[in-house]
């Protein structure tokens, strides 16, 4: 206790070894749904579904650790979802499929060369600049237009989504057993959130699992527990892309550098106000919080996983009395404990394939359609009157062009386009500038 005492720090911050210990629990038990969705997101690209489950547990354990040792915050770390949609649908995609083709080597490399540099800044702090560059709306509309994409993967993971006759979009058939098993762990989900339920997204997986085996649509696994798989096919397998052959690469670590540089700060700040960290508007030990974040993103690269950043689901933590880091230090041994749950995790992520060949999700499509209703909750934060125009087309062009990076380059150029046109041009940072011409330039050569 003396050890943890000085550690943490628990009498300082008016808590106990106890209620750590449950705020820890709690925070593995509400976001613990990244080790299903992780695998099932990042082996669309090829990569091994269980070295990526492995990798996943590995680099949220580490990042948590970090975290809690560094900085001394309650905040758990874990890859993030939009940019593991980023990762496999936009840089890993295929150019049929509006993707740039990139192997999953290469955008692991471009995700250490990001984290890199995330981790230069931070070191350095001119991190604040970057941050104060980026328009407040597009910020914002950034994370919206992220979850309303994660949201329509959701919804066509579960059937209810399909290609319409003569409409690019119709409602799938509501009668479709897998669409009925996803109907049902939706409402689960949202009843149990509603109700503030810890873990209400993986209850609402475990839900619709129980009736996909009930029913005879998923055959249940054998067993829970096993060894967990092997790391090899992912560990250590980066490749950095090649700027000379490929400029456009510079976007795509671009955007893995602000994706991650904003949600960190956003989780960050969201999470601090709730636990009363705050003091006189600035955040303490902001700096080894950034940089445990940034390490963490070079962890996860090389181990096999896309971009690593703090998590809000940590707020869960915070309400049940979590101040220190020694909660970390829960939430990690959690997730080094769910390396032994392969079997299980393999059967919630796998699919089911219908008779037409179509591989659907229903047991994990919710927790994707309530990750995206989250993350449209940002838009509160837009001032309409103003960045209205260009916080729009960035979550509309994310979303009708399936590429984040074709969303981020529109918001830009509008709000350059805008602000110069009201004769406000002097009000534009020249980093958002420098941004705008390299959204000409990735619409006029690089897409």
């Amino acid at each position: 206790m003396g050890a943890l005492e000085r550690t943490f720090r628990l009498q300082e911050n008016g808590t106990t070894l106890r209620t750590e210990a449950l705020a820890g629990a709690t925070t593995f038990a509400t976001m613990s749904y990244i080790i299903v969705v992780q695998p099932q997101v990042l082996s669309s690209t090829g990569m091994d579904f269980g070295a990526v489950m492995v990798a996943t547990c590995v680099a949220s354990a580490a990042g948590t650790l970090l975290m809690g040792l560094l900085a001394n915050y309650p905040i758990a770390l874990a890859p993030a979802m939009g940019h593991n949609f980023f990762f496999a649908a936009t840089v890993c995609g295929t150019s049929a499929a509006g993707g740039m083709g990139y192997s999953w080597q290469e955008a692991l490399g471009a995700v250490a060369v990001a984290g890199g540099v995330f981790l230069a800044l931070s070191i350095l702090r001119v991190r604040e600049k970057l941050i104060d560059a980026i328009p407040v709306g597009l910020r914002h509309a950034i994370g919206a237009g992220i979850g309303m994409l994660i949201a329509l993967v959701g919804l066509h993971d579960a059937g209810l989504a399909v290609p319409g006759r003569g409409t690019l979009m119709a409602l799938g058939d509501l009668s479709e057993p897998t669409v009925v098993v996803a109907l049902v762990g939706l409402a689960v989900t949202s009843v149990l959130m509603a109700r503030r339920v810890p873990g209400a997204m993986l209850l609402g997986m475990a839900a619709s699992a129980v009736l996909c085996y009930a029913t005879g649509l998923a055959a249940a696994p054998s067993s829970a527990l096993d060894l967990p798989p092997s790391v090899g096919p992912t560990l250590g397998q980066l490749r950095m892309p090649n700027i000379l052959v490929r400029p456009e690469s510079i976007i795509v670590i671009l955007t893995f550098l602000y994706l991650d540089m904003f949600d960190t700060v956003g989780t960050l700040i969201g999470v601090a106000q709730q636990a009363g960290f705050m003091r006189d508007g600035q955040l303490p030990r902001a700096g080894r919080a950034l940089a445990a974040d940034a390490a963490s993103t070079v962890v996860g690269a090389v181990v096999g996983t896309s971009t690593v950043t703090s998590y809000v689901e940590s707020a869960a933590g915070v309400a049940s009395g979590g101040r220190t880091g020694l909660a970390n230090m829960v939430t990690a041994a959690l997730f080094l404990l769910a390396l032994f749950t392969a079997p299980l995790v393999r059967a919630l992520g796998g699919g089911i394939a219908l008779p037409d060949g179509t591989i659907v999700h229903p047991i994990t499509a919710p927790a994707l359609v309530i990750v995206g209703a989250m993350m449209m909750g940002a838009t509160r934060h837009i001032d309409w009157a103003s960045d209205g125009v260009p916080a729009f087309l960035t979550i509309l062009v994310m979303v009708v062009d399936l590429n984040i990076s074709a969303g981020i380059s529109v918001g830009f150029l509008s709000y350059v386009l805008l602000k110069v046109a009201r004769g406000q041009w002097r009000q534009i940072h020249g980093l958002t500038y420098a941004c705008a011409a390299f959204g000409t330039l990735y619409f006029a050569f690089l897409r």
